[in-house]
C-alpha cells in the first residue's frame, strides 16, 4: 500500500542515503495492489517487474484516468527537478490524497550517470527505487537497442562490401542458395523488399534476371547513410571515427561516428510503438540511407529486421518499479528530447490510464522544458497514441527565472552567484517572461495548466508569492509552491489537491498543426508560434532534404525540431521570452521508422564527452555489503 514517510529528516541526506534507507516493497506486492494479475508479469529479482501488454486486453472496456503531463519552464543546466516533480506529486496523490495514480517516466542513459549529470530517478524524499537499479542496468532494455542497432549498422556496411564484389546474379545467388532438390524460398523479410519493389512473385526461381538485380542489389550510396553505431557511455574519442581498416576490408574504408546509445533511432521506435506488430513495421521501415539513384534504403531491405525485433521483443513491456513512498511507476524507454522526442513510452501510459481508472491519475513526464517535450508529446506522441491529456503541470524554479531575467551564467559544478542566494524581485519579475510564454504555450494546445514552484531553501515568502501571482494573471489555473524534494509526498499536498480543482473539466486538446501541411509550413508554425520567432531560414542541404523527403513521401509525417533545451529560440544565449529572431535550420534528418522528420536548429551533440572529474569518481561498490555507494 502507498505508504507517507515517517522519517524525514531535517537536514536531507543525500539521494542514494535515502533510498538505501527506505525498503522497497515486493514488485508483486506493488503489481497486485494495481490490479496487475501475476500471469501479466514477468519478475526481474524482487524489485522490478515486465509488465505484459496483455493487461490492455483485459481492461480495454475500462475507462481511462485523467491523463497528466508533467512540463516544465527554459532549465539551467542543473535541472529545475521535473522528475522529483513528478515523483512528489505522485506520492502526494496516492499516498496522502487517497488517489489511484501512476508515474509514468523515462530510463536514464548511463552516460549521465557517469558523467557530470547524475541519475535521473528523483531527488530526495520524491525518488524511484531501488534508485541503483533505476540508474544502471534496470531490465537490460538499453542493451538490447544497443545490440540491435549495431547488427543494423554491421548488416549495412557487410552488404556494401559483398556488393561491391560481386555481380547481380552472383548475390541472387548467395541470398537465395538452392537446397539439394533444387528448390529455393524466400526469407519473410525478403518477401517484404519484393512487395516494396512491387514483385509479387514468392518463388525465388520464377524471378526474371532484371527482377533478380532489382532484388539483390542495393547500390546504397555511402555518402547518404545516417545510421551510426551506439554506445551506452559518454566516449568523446567515437564522435569521428573511420572504419574498414582492417587487411581483409580491402580499403573499403568511411569515415562515421558512434552516438550514445538513447539517441539510436531504435530507442524512440521503442517509445512510440504500440504493440509488437507496430515495432516489427516502425524497425523494419527505417531509412538508413538512399540508393545511388536516391531511393530510401531501409532496414527491410538490408533483411535485418526482423533479427532486430527479436533482440527488441522483451523491451516493448513497461518496466514496474515504486516510488519511496509505495506508489507504482513504469519506466520505460529514454529517448533524446533534442533529437528525438524525449517521452517515456506509449504503451506505459496506455495500461497505466486502465488500470487507475476513472477516478485515478496518470503523470506522465516530458523533456526539457515546455517548448521541447511538451511541444512533441503533443504533436507525436498522442498524434500516434491517440490519448489527450486532460491538464499540464508547468514546472518553475526561482533560480531558472532569474537566470531568465539576466542572472549570472549557471554552470553545473560550480556554486550559484549571490544573486541567485539572495531575493531579487526585479530579477525574477523580468525572468517570469519565460514563464508566462509557456503557460501560453501549454494553453494553446486547449489544456489547462497549473504552475508548481519547485522551492529550494534560498528562495524568499516574497519571491513565491510573485511568481504565484504573475503566473496566475498569464493564465494559468494555479500556481503552488512544492517541497517534495525535503518532504516527499507531504511536501506536494497542495500541489496535488490543485491538480485535482484544476483537472476535473473536460479539456478541449488540439494539435498545433495538421500533417497536411509542408515541410516548411510545419516548421515555420512551431517556430512562430511556439518559440516566438519571426521566421525560418535554410540552408541549402535544408532546401535539398526538403526537396528529397517530400519527393519520397515523408513530407506527411510530424516535425521534430532539434535545438538547445536552454532557450526558447535557437541560440542557447537568448534567455527569457525572446521574440523577432529567425530560426536557421542547417539540415533536415528522417527518423521514418520513429515516424516524424527533425530538422537541426544548431550543432546537437549526440556522443557526450565526459569531464575532468565525471560522476564515476564518486561511484564505488562496498565490497563487505554488496551496497553501491557514491550514486546521486
Amino acid at each position: 500500500m502507498p505508504h507517507k514517510l515517517t522519517n524525514i529528516l531535517t537536514r536531507v541526506p543525500s539521494d542514494i542515503e535515502i533510498a538505501q534507507a527506505a525498503t522497497p516493497l515486493p514488485i508483486d506486492q506493488i503489481a497486485n495492489e494495481a490490479g496487475i494479475l501475476p500471469e501479466e508479469l514477468d519478475l526481474y529479482g524482487k524489485t522490478k517487474a515486465k509488465v505484459h501488454l496483455s493487461i490492455r486486453d483485459r481492461l480495454k472496456n475500462s475507462p481511462n484516468g485523467k491523463y497528466i503531463v508533467v512540463t516544465a519552464i527554459t532549465p539551467t543546466p542543473l535541472g529545475e527537478g521535473k522528475t522529483t516533480t513528478t515523483v512528489g506529486l505522485s506520492q502526494a496523490l496516492g499516498a496522502h490524497l487517497g488517489k489511484k495514480v501512476f508515474t509514468c517516466i523515462r530510463q536514464p542513459s548511463q552516460g549521465p550517470t557517469f558523467g557530470i549529470k547524475g541519475g535521473a530517478a528523483g531527488g530526495g524524499y520524491s525518488q524511484i527505487i531501488p534508485m541503483e537499479e533505476f540508474n544502471l542496468h534496470l531490465t537490460g532494455d538499453i542493451h538490447a537497442i544497443t545490440a540491435a542497432n549495431n547488427l543494423l549498422a554491421a548488416a549495412i556496411d557487410a552488404r556494401m562490401f559483398h556488393e561491391s564484389s560481386a555481380t547481380d546474379e552472383q548475390m541472387f545467388e548467395r541470398l537465395c542458395p538452392p537446397a539439394k532438390d533444387g528448390s529455393r524460398k524466400f526469407s519473410p523479410v525478403m518477401l517484404r523488399r519484393l512487395r516494396k519493389l512491387g514483385i509479387s512473385k514468392t518463388d525465388p526461381n520464377e524471378l526474371t534476371p532484371p527482377e533478380r538485380s532489382r532484388f539483390a542489389r542495393l547500390d546504397i550510396d555511402p555518402d547518404t547513410i545516417t545510421w551510426r553505431r551506439v554506445l551506452d557511455t559518454n566516449d568523446r574519442m567515437l564522435r569521428g571515427i573511420t572504419i574498414g581498416q582492417g587487411p581483409e576490408e580491402k580499403g573499403f574504408t568511411r569515415s562515421t561516428a558512434f552516438d550514445i546509445a538513447v539517441a539510436s533511432e531504435i530507442m524512440a521506435i521503442l517509445a512510440l510503438a504500440t504493440d509488437l506488430t507496430d515495432m516489427r513495421d516502425r524497425l523494419g521501415s527505417m531509412v538508413i540511407g538512399s540508393n545511388k539513384a536516391g531511393e530510401p534504403i531501409t532496414a527491410d531491405d538490408i533483411g535485418a529486421s526482423g533479427a532486430l525485433t527479436v533482440l527488441m521483443k522483451d523491451t516493448i513491456m513497461p518496466n514496474l518499479m515504486q516510488t519511496i513512498e509505495g506508489t507504482p511507476a513504469f519506466v520505460h524507454a529514454g529517448p533524446f528530447a533534442n533529437i528525438a522526442h524525449g517521452n517515456s513510452s506509449i504503451v506505459a501510459d496506455q495500461i497505466a490510464l486502465k488500470l487507475v481508472g476513472s477516478d485515478g491519475y496518470v503523470l506522465t513526464e516530458a523533456g526539457f522544458g515546455a517548448d521541447m517535450g511538451f511541444e512533441k508529446f503533443c504533436n507525436i506522441k498522442c498524434r500516434y497514441s491517440g490519448l489527450k491529456p486532460d491538464g499540464a503541470v508547468l514546472v518553475a524554479t526561482i533560480r531558472a527565472l532569474k537566470m531568465h531575467g539576466g542572472g549570472p551564467k549557471v554552470v553545473a559544478g560550480k556554486a550559484l552567484a549571490h544573486e541567485y542566494t539572495a531575493e531579487n524581485l526585479d530579477l525574477l519579475e523580468k525572468g517570469c517572461s519565460n514563464m508566462i510564454r509557456l503557460i501560453a504555450d501549454v494553453r494553446s494546445f486547449g489544456i489547462p495548466v497549473v504552475v508548481a514552484v519547485n522551492r529550494f531553501k534560498d528562495d524568499t515568502d516574497n519571491e513565491v508569492a510573485l511568481v504565484r501571482k504573475l503566473a496566475i494573471e498569464a493564465g494559468a489555473a494555479d500556481a503552488v509552491v512544492s517541497n517534495h524534494w525535503a518532504e516527499g509526498g507531504a511536501g506536494a499536498v497542495e500541489l496535488g489537491k490543485a491538480v485535482i480543482a484544476a483537472f476535473e473539466k473536460p479539456s478541449d486538446f488540439h494539435f498545433l498543426y495538421s500533417l497536411d501541411l509542408s515541410i516548411k509550413e510545419k516548421i515555420e508554425k512551431i517556430v512562430k508560434e511556439i518559440y516566438g520567432g519571426a521566421g525560418v531560414e535554410y540552408s541549402p542541404e535544408a532546401e535539398k532534404k526538403v526537396e528529397i523527403y517530400t519527393r519520397q513521401g515523408f513530407d506527411k509525417l510530424p516535425i521534430c525540431m532539434a535545438k538547445t533545451q536552454y532557450s526558447l529560440s535557437h541560440d542557447p544565449n537568448l534567455k527569457g521570452a525572446p521574440s523577432g529572431f529567425t530560426v536557421p535550420v542547417r539540415d533536415i534528418r528522417a527518423s521514418v521508422g520513429a515516424g516524424f522528420l527533425y530538422p537541426l536548429l544548431g550543432t546537437m551533440a549526440t556522443m557526450p564527452g565526459l569531464s575532468t572529474r565525471p560522476g564515476y569518481y564518486d561511484v564505488d561498490l562496498d565490497t563487505a555489503t554488496g551496497r553501491i555507494i557514491g550514486l546521486s
